[in-house]
């Protein structure tokens, strides 16, 4: 029987288990060794892979990707980890002019197999630059390929996935459910496939499309509207960058009514291209305007204000009630 782990172990099995198995895998980053990283995620790699395998860097972000581009293009599997994801902008230059290019540069010579995790998102109260939700800037960046699980089960095959992908692969960690949610997950070693959403609930009047921490409030207000007679779908989208357009297609055919959850804010966004190719392609499926719940655009609120930017169960619930009622 397989045990329940958090997102946290999961992920720590994962990198475990590609290591062993591939002696390629590399894992650096700021106390990713000795301290077992700020949340505990590679804790114990270092005791068992050593420091040859298991790198402390100095806190110097660019340094920590530029030196795993490097890796990669030598022949390297390395698994950067960034300590906050508002930690990134600091390598943008090395992932925007160097780390998406290089297999374009040398017309397939060399690839970049560099995998970028960082706890990613709001909603533990954290300071200035360690709630970001900035995704839609990585999913910009052609070359680049972008993950955000949201479960335990799924954080394990998408990071075996992303550390066996050719190319680069920022893989967004949300902090916020890290050990609040607990799933089967087994110990042999699985692959969950890049770029394929998950159908988390049927349904046949409105479809609620959404990732990482936001399937949680996702869940629950679909619950509450089922408790009204509206029947939700629920699509996780688990890769933002390539992502499944043939299921929300599908769905939204079927449902005629979708809404977009996303944490991050609204303009310019991830959920702002999932209603465009929507309006493109499935324009007389739908039966309501398609409704966004978002953040806002401004920069993410400290502490008691935390929770008013985020969306709730009972946002999306109006949002579902709005589009069931058009």
């Amino acid at each position: 029987m397989p045990e329940k782990i958090t997102i946290v172990q999961a992920i720590n099995m994962a990198l475990r288990q590609e290591m062993e198995r591939d002696d390629k895998v590399i894992v650096l980053g700021e106390d990713v060794g000795k301290d077992g990283g700020v949340f505990r995620v590679t804790e114990g790699l270092y005791q068992k892979f050593g420091p040859n395998r298991v790198l402390d860097t100095p806190l110097a972000e660019s340094a920590i990707v530029g030196t795993a581009i490097g890796m990669a293009a030598y022949g390297l599997r390395p698994v950067a980890e960034i300590q906050f994801d508002g930690f990134i902008y600091g390598a943008m230059e090395q992932l925007i002019s160097h780390a998406a290019r290089i297999r374009t540069r040398s017309r397939g010579r060399f690839s970049c197999p560099i995998v970028l995790r960082a706890p990613y998102s709001g909603g533990i109260h954290a300071p200035e630059h360690h709630s970001e939700s900035m995704e839609a800037l990585y999913i910009h960046i052609p070359g680049l390929k972008v993950v955000i699980p949201s479960t335990p089960y799924d954080s394990k095959g998408l990071l075996i996935s992303s550390i066996r992908d050719p190319d680069p692969v920022i893989f967004l960690e949300p902090k916020k459910i890290y050990r609040s949610v607990k799933q089967e997950v087994p110990e042999e070693i699985y692959a969950i496939p890049l770029g394929k959403a998950n159908k988390v609930l049927e349904g046949t009047d409105v479809t609620l499309i959404s990732w990482g921490a936001m399937m949680r409030p996702t869940l629950e207000a679909a619950e509450l509207a089922k408790s009204q007679g509206v029947v939700c779908e629920v699509i996780d989208m688990r890769t933002l960058f390539p992502f499944d357009q043939e299921a929300i297609l599908s769905s939204v055919n079927k449902t005629g009514r979708v809404v977009i959850i996303q944490e991050a804010p609204r303009t310019c966004s991830f959920a702002s291209e999932i209603a465009a190719i929507l309006a493109e392609k499935v324009l007389l499926s739908l039966e309501a305007p398609i409704e966004r719940v978002t953040g806002f655009d401004t920069v993410m609120p400290l502490y008691k204000l935390e929770n008013e930017y985020l969306p709730d169960s009972f946002r999306v619930l109006k949002a579902i009630e709005k589009v069931a009622n058009f």
